[in-house]
């Protein structure tokens, strides 16, 4: 059985994810920790409860879901995760940070590119990977059959979308993700996302404006 715990970090609100089970293994997905305080209450949670990281994964590679990768990747030696096409996003973190005058740390280069069809595994349980551009060019999206849950980054919102002026960003790409990659879950999967409250397939099928 998979717990989630969400963390909400940095001047974007972003939601870093910490997901475990029974075996105390756990994954870190979009380490978005900001600074020291921030990062004390990421240590504290994986402290408290016994938790071993074991991977760290980042749904897309914009600054505000980056932030802390190279902390998390030093504090329990991890190797990071991504979809190839974020990569260069990935890379122009520092020159953003400049840009718009934040603190941030040069993150680690992947170990590893993940693909829609791969399984993220740790301790007793699995997450699948689905393909989900749009928001970035290389966004994509972990989910759980059995506990009908999926953790998707900046694709899908509480009645909204993620932005697509970003570069490699592409509404209609993003809309056909969402119609085609996320809504033949089913309306029972919970969304966790980046920002915001989590919500389900079935609420945003029927009510997201930008979806109806």
């Amino acid at each position: 059985m998979i717990t989630i715990k969400s963390l909400t970090f940095g001047p974007f609100q972003e939601n870093t994810y910490v997901l475990f089970d029974e075996t105390k293994e756990c994954i870190i997905i979009d380490p978005g920790c900001y600074d020291d305080e921030e990062r004390a209450e990421l240590t504290d949670f994986i402290q408290k409860n016994g938790l071993v990281p074991v991977r760290l994964l980042n749904t897309h590679c914009h600054i505000d879901h980056v932030f802390g990768n190279n902390f998390a990747a030093t504090k329990y030696q991890l190797k990071l995760e991504i979809n190839k096409l974020d990569l260069p996003i990935l890379n122009s973190l520092m020159t953003v940070a400049k840009i718009y005058n934040f603190s941030a740390e040069p993150s680690p280069e992947p170990s590893a590119f993940l693909n829609e069809g791969d399984v993220v595994t740790f301790g007793h349980s699995s997450l699948e990977l689905l393909f989900t551009p749009g928001h970035s060019p290389g966004s994509i999206t972990f989910y759980n059959r059995e506990q009908k849950f999926m953790i998707a980054g900046d694709v899908l919102f509480y009645g909204s979308i993620g932005r697509t002026d970003l570069p490699g960003g592409n509404h209609k790409t993003l809309i056909d993700t969402i119609k085609n990659k996320l809504f033949p879950l089913g309306d029972d999967f919970t969304v966790y996302n980046g920002h915001g409250p989590s919500t389900n397939i079935g609420f945003e099928r029927n009510h997201n404006p930008f979806l109806v």
